[in-house]
């Protein structure tokens, strides 16, 4: 460890690694604090890589295997005998990843001269040109002060914590808890409908719990576009979740081993008892001990910290990224950010466009949209047209046993310009990137419409919904327009 840096990092997470290794890119002398341990070792990648994007992902992919070859491949004239998961290994396999992943970001830092400090650090000073920066070793031993012309806070988040549901890390759970269960709960509880409930959620669902979530929300996914929020209510709940949307939790209590719930739905009481209770009703940006009392760093109202369209705080020279500013609190928007900071350091003039930033649920089908909903274009003036093509009519789509689900889009009528794309099928999150890569191009319905796509690709009912946009669609008969 050097005692002085040209940038020191607080956070090691997506936006925080992703920076380091830029930075070492770019000559910069670099350093990357992360207290992070992960199953007894310190471990960099933060929430996403430890105990967020990846883990949940792996589980979801091994349950939707199980289910498929459960129910699905006799379909396709394959005969099995008696399917069984082996829950032991399902875990060791998704710990396997995660390891090979941390253990990756170790090895991008070390081989671009950045340093890994393990331990914490607190921005003392940042006003002065030498930020003064406060580390201390995970190993017990005294804090230094190490100093930085610049400084990027990106301390990230932890789950949010209610009251009336504490978290007990054995029958009442946070989204970490709940990635580690040994054995499938015969009835599952889930606080929380939005994208960590659905997907932890699903991964259990698939093993055999019987799933009920709570969402205290009069809308279910209120962010996505109606067409898409009532679409994927409808496959959530034919595959057997039970979904009470306007339902509040107003206790939750362990009993002789289970778990007793006392909820508020529409005005009436109710109580139910899971075996299980998995609390994920948010986030909250984490800074515990990053601050100083004369940091000179700014907050919002919110708690966040205060930052410009360049993710720049109040002091020069000090960044903040990630969940800890505002925007969605997402993995992709917190490495661009960090990407875009350290450039900016460098003297390059980047920015991080965040009309294009995209939102995935990994629910099969998958759930993504980019841009904006048809809701949100007409409440800011626009003139809109939809169009919007179903995957039943896609031969791609129907030969993979995948056609549930629709592809939208959402445009100015007046320019023709793409505005929002929302997808439900299999492999939405990949899909939905044509989209996001023809806003950045400012591509009109019309550009996609002229585009060759191949036959047969499931992107096939991307080029129909386009051609839905003006009554043109080919595989599905359309209204005549006035």
């Amino acid at each position: 460890m050097k005692q002085s840096y040209d940038l020191v990092i607080i956070g090691g997470g997506p936006g925080g690694y992703e920076a380091a290794i830029r930075a070492g890119q770019l000559g910069m002398s670099v350093a990357c604090i992360e207290k992070r341990i992960n199953k007894g070792e310190p471990a960099l990648g933060g929430t996403c890589l430890n105990v967020g994007c990846i883990p949940s992902k792996a589980l979801l992919d091994s349950s939707h295997r199980y289910e498929a070859t459960k129910h699905d491949l006799a379909d396709h004239g394959i005969t099995t005998g008696e399917v069984a998961i082996d829950i032991s290994k399902m875990l060791s396999r998704k710990d396997a990843i995660v390891k090979q992943l941390t253990g990756g970001v170790a090895a991008l830092l070390k081989g671009n001269g950045a340093d890994w400090l393990q331990g914490t650090g607190k921005l003392l000073d940042g006003k002065g040109a030498d930020k003064q920066v406060e580390f201390t070793p995970l190993d017990g031993s005294a804090p230094t002060t190490i100093t930085a012309k610049n400084v990027i806070l990106a301390s990230g988040s932890v789950p949010i914590d209610i009251p009336v549901a504490p978290i007990d890390n054995e029958y009442i759970v946070d989204s970490t808890g709940a990635l580690d269960f040994t054995e499938v709960p015969a009835r599952l509880g889930v606080i929380g409908g939005g994208v960590i409930g659905l997907e932890l959620g699903s991964v259990w669902r698939r093993l055999g719990s019987e799933v009920v979530v709570f969402e205290a929300m009069p809308e279910f996914l209120a962010a996505a576009d109606k067409a898409v929020s009532k679409e994927a209510a409808k496959l959530l709940k034919a595959q057997g979740m039970d979904i009470r949307i306007d339902t509040k939790v107003t206790q939750a209590q362990v009993e002789n081993g289970k778990v007793l719930v006392s909820f508020d739905a529409k005005g009436q009481a109710g109580q139910e008892t899971f075996d299980k209770l998995i609390v994920c009703v948010g986030r909250r940006a984490y800074k515990e001990n990053l601050l100083g009392e004369n940091s000179g760093v700014e907050l919002t109202e919110r708690g966040l910290v205060a930052v410009n369209d360049f993710c720049q705080t109040n002091l020069d020279g000090v960044y903040a990224i990630g969940d800890l500013v505002r925007g969605p609190m997402l993995a992709h928007k917190a490495m661009e950010e960090g990407m875009m900071a350290v450039e900016r350091i460098h003297g390059e003039k980047v920015q991080v466009n965040y009309d294009t930033i995209i939102s995935v649920i990994y629910t099969h089908p998958e759930i993504a949209w980019v841009g904006l909903t048809e809701e949100q274009a007409k409440e800011q003036g626009y003139e809109v047209k939809t169009g919007q093509f179903s995957l039943a009519a896609n031969g791609r789509a129907l030969a993979a046993g995948e056609a549930q689900g629709f592809i939208k889009v959402v445009a100015d009528a007046k320019t023709d310009r793409l505005l929002g794309m929302h997808v439900v099928s299999a492999g939405a999150g990949d899909i939905v990137h044509q989209g996001m890569i023809a806003m950045e191009f400012v591509s009109s319905i019309e550009d996609l419409q002229l585009m060759t796509f191949a036959h047969p690709t499931i992107s096939e009912a991307v080029h129909e919904a386009v051609l839905s946009a003006d009554g043109r669609a080919i595989h599905a008969i359309q209204r005549k327009r006035k």
